[in-house]
C-alpha cells in the first residue's frame, strides 16, 4: 500500500498539509467539508503537491516536517515538485 503526503491550496491562498492512502477520496472529503476543521471554512481546496511514501510512519513524519516549513518552504515544494 502506498501512502501519500499532500499539500492543498485553500481558497484563501493558505496551505494545508496532510497524509492519506487515497488522494481522490481525501480531497473530495476536504471539499465536502468533512475533512479537516482547517479546510472547512476555506473551501474549495486544490491539490498542489503529492509525495508518495512507502509506509504510514514515513508519511506522518514527512507531514510534520512539511508543516514546520512555513509558507515559503511549502511554496518552494509546490513549485519544484511535479503537480498531480
Amino acid at each position: 500500500m502506498t501512502f501519500y503526503c499532500y499539500i492543498l491550496e485553500c481558497s484563501d491562498g493558505t496551505y494545508y498539509t496532510g497524509w492519506t492512502t487515497d488522494l481522490q477520496r481525501r480531497v473530495s472529503q476536504h471539499n465536502k467539508g468533512v475533512g479537516a476543521r482547517y479546510t472547512r471554512m476555506r473551501r474549495p481546496v486544490k491539490l498542489v503537491y503529492v509525495e508518495p511514501l512507502p509506509d504510514k510512519k514515513t508519511a506522518m513524519k514527512r507531514e510534520l516536517k512539511i508543516k514546520k516549513m512555513g509558507r515559503v518552504g511549502k511554496s518552494r515544494l509546490v513549485e519544484m515538485k511535479i503537480k498531480p
